[in-house]
């Protein structure tokens, strides 16, 4: 067998049904040149004509004349040049004309056209008690006997060939007789209205006769794109019933028919036809096998991936092992095939290393890697169709620490497959690459600047998490305050209590005061006198100290003022432009987001500073120095009809002094006097501190019932900001989940599925370690978690923020006497009265808790998440990933053996038809010993792989065969090498009913 290396299968233009001059009817070409003004159009040709399927009715001729221009040098773009033989069957259209069918026939046996003037002679026509047999001289017979005007031989054809009708039982007939003729003919029928099956439609009777007209032919002759669907099992009627009915899916082919110069070579629309293979008829029995893959009716051929993104060759140098220096490459699928050792990784091995896809260095199982030693001098190179081209020396891909960020291919190997699909440690390499397909699907204006999934999922849920945060925070500081509010509702009457006491305590002083006093001697009248000045004096001085307090208290407010604007504001300006950097705003305008004090905060405090600082002057007043000398002046202190409560401190503390004296308070009891004084004063102090501590205490009840209901809408602000974060994180995977959408089959089956993930167990436990469940005659060991679970997992897990609260709500309800049943203080021992209370913070706390709930997002295959598949499943997932689902990612993609994880039907199943539609948009390698992924992908191109005896010292000598599946000496390889490989060619023949 003679090695060959071609790109395989590759678009070509054919032109499978057109007339040339001296076609036996509707000749409209001139007779002076119209030879050449066809051969002319042919040559000239744009784009180019590479296949003629020379056509004329019921004969040859016209084709033996094409073949002579062909061997005199003309036509030299052509590489095929085969009969198209029109005949005409016995039933006519709606519109009167015969129905044509055509005979495709194939030019390889040098021997066919005896062969095929044979067969024809097999085909017969009764006429007036005659029978005339398909030969031009029994077609010249007929003709005379129908006008007996038609002397000629030349009109006795055309006359004949009129008349002459070919039954379809007669043409079954005589193919089933001829092994030749199934082996070298394909049959194809117009579908048009005016000569083809179409034009049977309007006759229900003839309707039987149309589907076995369709169900013999091979080939339908039209350039309706509605026609093409139908004929794909893509219309009204599906593939399976196209196979039972009308004998399998088949392809639609165009011509120019033309009949005419103008019309060569120009069929009517621009429709030109277009089939992927060699120019070969082997071409077209592939085209019948694979009519979807390998036939398009069209302007120009269908699109590939882009010349940027497709390799064209592989070269390798210094390698003297590798046999052919030079592999082409197809921009479709190739198929790299060989028995085991043959050199087939190493080939992908090679294009990825070039391609930036491969890391040499530590890779002990790469083919690079183990053959090291002898690719010393080597270097491979990658050529691009867009005229570029990439590679490097196999010593310095030796040296790389790591993959390139950005390689120019995709390459799955073996050892990346197995690693993505282990069930050992279920390791999220396949999920990353999963997250990274997601963060693609998004246009590049929609990532906010994001370099991969995470950074984008942080920023779109950023705002949600954040709200959830500060709700959160809030119900902390709410079950703080609950303690403390329950702290002070239950002080009340404690301090109440200790009010009365110190009440009590302050008169008995006062008492105490006055017969300390009384003692000294002296007129009631003075004693009275003291009494009251006293009393008034140690309230002045209660006055002066809650004033100082107060001043002190500014004086602390005006340094924390200061304190907020030098560092405070300034510090959460800072934090507001690290955390919003995104938004770009110009330094400019950043000053207008600076917190500042709603007014002139400075002049509020100094006013009201200089108010007490005047009013402590006032009341202090001025000192009154004591007489010199021992006599006590006689006249008083007080101002004539002065109210005493508004006299300063300094004259009221004269008057006691100098009515002590006139008392005549000896030392000691002075000194006695002067510790009454300061207890009363002490007292008084307390006193006014228990006042305002009750006032607040006594606002603990409405402000208790403002924090249960703040708590309650803090709880509601959780689940609304739980709620935006599954929302936009369901938005993050919407465009990923419509192109799933817009799948079938197994594409299908994956989903992205953004959850609460709620842990009741936890929930409950934390409950069970506040409560005390050995006396709970409704709470047990293990029954709070049944009890979530039913009342509240449900609203916490897909519940709206109401049914969660109200959830909550009604679980208290329901719930609460239970858990104060559960209490493990005694409600009655004051000694663990706070206790009793620091719990019943910790019960809210724990209620209102949400850390149990967190937003759970990943994908699932089947409804399974991807993490828990099994290897064989998870191979399925991460071939559906590239092949289905990545179309962002249009860069050549190489798989080493991926059919490894997976089994037959999973291959045939979940995958062909995958790689059939991305080979459409992506170049694909594949590294196999599956038959199916080489024969049902219809892969355009396979490199057979072939490795020569072993070497000592050396490598092996490695050398490749490549070419399309038409070609008969890949088949053979493709055969010999892919266990089941004919066995699947000849099967899905026998599936679509054609002789290959």
């Amino acid at each position: 067998m003679t090695r060959q290396l071609t790109r395989g299968s590759v678009w070509n233009r054919w032109d499978p049904h057109i007339h040339t001059p001296g076609t036996i009817l509707s000749d409209h070409y001139p007779a002076a040149d119209g030879w050449e003004q066809f051969l002319d159009r042919v040559e000239t040709s744009e784009p180019r004509v590479r296949a003629l399927g020379i056509t004329d009715y019921f004969s040859t001729a016209t084709y033996e004349q094409v073949l002579t221009h062909k061997a005199a040098g003309r036509l030299r773009d052509v590489d095929l040049i085969f009969p198209n033989v029109e005949l005409r069957l016995g039933v006519g259209t709606d519109r009167g004309s015969p129905v044509n069918i055509h005979l495709l026939v194939s030019p390889d046996d040098k021997d066919h056209l005896p062969r095929l003037h044979a067969f024809l002679s097999d085909l017969r026509f009764e006429a007036k008690g005659e029978r005339y047999r398909c030969t031009p001289a029994d077609i010249m017979r007929l003709g005379r006997a129908h006008d007996a005007e038609a002397t000629s031989d030349e009109r006795a054809l055309e006359v004949g060939t009129n008349q002459f009708k070919v039954d379809l039982a007669n043409l079954r007939e005589a193919m089933k007789a001829s092994d030749w003729a199934r082996a070298n003919i394909l049959i194809a029928v117009a579908a048009s209205s005016k000569d083809g099956t179409a034009g049977l439609q309007g006759d229900a009777s003839l309707e039987r006769l149309r589907r076995e007209i369709e169900r013999a032919s091979h080939i339908i002759f039209s350039s309706r794109p509605a026609d093409r669907q139908f004929w794909l099992g893509q219309g009204p009627v599906t593939r399976d019933v196209l196979v039972s009915e009308y004998g399998g899916i088949k392809p639609c082919l165009h011509g120019s028919d033309a009949h005419r110069p103008e019309k060569v070579a120009a069929p009517a629309q621009d429709r030109r036809c277009w089939l992927k293979g060699r120019v070969t008829f082997e071409t077209l029995r592939q085209a019948c096998l694979e009519p979807e893959m390998r036939v398009f009716v069209g302007t120009a051929a269908p699109p590939a991936a882009q010349p940027s993104q497709v390799m064209t060759q592989v070269e390798v140098s210094g390698a003297p092992f590798m046999l052919d220096a030079k592999v082409p490459l197809n921009p479709g699928l190739i198929g790299i095939i060989g028995a085991r050792g043959s050199g087939k990784t190493a080939l992908a091995d090679l294009i990825a290393a070039a391609g930036s896809a491969l890391m040499v260095k530590g890779n002990k199982l790469s083919f690079l890697y183990r053959a090291r030693e002898h690719l010393a001098g080597a270097r491979v190179d990658l050529s691009w169709d867009d005229g570029t081209g990439c590679g490097e020396s196999i010593t310095s891909l030796m040296e790389m620490e790591s993959e390139s960020d950005d390689p120019q291919v995709r390459y799955l190997s073996q050892q990346f497959v197995d690693r993505l699909c282990s069930a050992e440690g279920l390791t999220d390499e396949l999920l990353v690459e999963i997250q990274r397909v997601i963060f693609l699907a998004h246009p590049t204006e929609e990532r906010l600047g994001a370099t991969d999934f995470l950074q984008l999922l942080d920023l779109r849920a950023e705002s949600a998490r954040t709200a959830r945060s500060q709700a959160e925070s809030e119900l902390s500081d709410l079950s703080a305050e609950f303690v403390t509010e329950r702290e002070k509702e239950a002080s009340v009457g404690p301090l109440r209590n200790k009010l009365t006491a110190l009440t009590g305590a302050i008169t008995k002083a006062q008492s105490d005061r006055t017969k300390l006093v009384g003692k000294s001697g002296g007129d009631q009248a003075r004693l009275d006198s003291y009494s009251v000045v006293a009393g008034v004096l140690q309230q002045r001085r209660s006055e002066h100290e809650q004033l100082e307090r107060r001043r002190n208290a500014l004086d602390t407010l005006a340094r924390e003022v200061a304190l907020a604007r030098s560092r405070t504001f300034p510090d959460m300006l800072r934090q507001l432009r690290q955390r919003h950097q995104d938004t770009q705003l110009p330094d400019a305008l950043w000053p207008r987001f600076a917190l500042q004090f709603a007014g002139d905060v400075d002049d509020a405090i100094v006013g009201e500073r200089a108010a007490v600082v005047a009013a402590l002057a006032t009341l202090a007043g001025v000192p009154i120095e004591p007489p010199v000398g021992e006599t006590p002046p006689a006249t008083s202190y007080l101002p004539q009809g002065a109210q005493l409560a508004s006299l300063s401190i300094a004259v009221l503390a004269a008057e006691a002094r100098r009515l002590e004296a006139l008392i005549g308070v000896d030392r000691e009891a002075a000194k006695a006097l002067a510790a009454l004084n300061s207890k009363i004063a002490a007292d008084e102090a307390q006193a006014a501190n228990l006042r305002r501590q009750i006032e607040a205490a006594e606002q603990a009840p409405a402000r208790l019932v403002a924090i249960r209901s703040e708590r309650r809408d803090a709880y509601t602000r959780v689940f609304d900001a739980l709620v935006a974060e599954q929302a936009e994180l369901t938005s993050l995977y919407a465009p990923l989940a419509s192109r799933i959408e817009a799948e079938s089959g197994s594409a299908r089956m994956l989903s992205f599925d953004v959850r609460r993930r709620v842990d009741v167990s936890a929930w409950a436990r934390k409950g069970e370690a506040l409560l005390d469940l050995r006396y709970g005659s409704t709470l047990k060991k293990g029954s709070l978690a049944d009890i979530a679970k039913a009342s509240l997992a449900p609203a916490w897990a897909s519940g709206s923020a109401e049914q969660a609260s109200a959830a909550l709500q009604q679980f208290r309800e329901t719930y609460d006497a239970a858990i104060v049943e559960c209490c493990p203080y005694d409600k009655n021992d004051p000694a663990q009265a706070a206790k009793l209370r620091q719990w019943a913070g910790n019960i809210s706390a724990w209620l209102y808790g949400t850390s149990h709930i967190q937003i759970a997002y990943g994908v699932q295959y089947d409804g399974t998440d991807v993490e828990r598949l099994s290897p064989g499943t998870r191979g399925i997932v991460l071939l559906l990933l590239y092949l289905a689902i990545d179309t962002d990612d249009n860069r050549p993609l190489i798989i080493d053996q991926p059919e490894e994880n997976l089994d037959p039907r999973s291959i045939f199943v979940e995958l062909v038809e995958r790689f059939r539609s991305a080979k459409q948009r992506r170049q694909i390698i594949i590294v196999t010993h599956n038959a199916n992924l080489i024969v049902n992908t219809d892969a355009d191109q396979v490199i057979v792989a072939t490795c020569g005896p072993h070497r000592p010292g050396q490598l092996p000598e490695i050398s490749y065969l490549s070419g399309g599946l038409e070609d008969p000496a890949v088949r053979e390889s493709v055969c010999s090498i892919l266990e089941g490989g004919e066995e699947a060619f000849r099967e899905r023949a026998k599936r679509l009913r054609v002789t290959l």
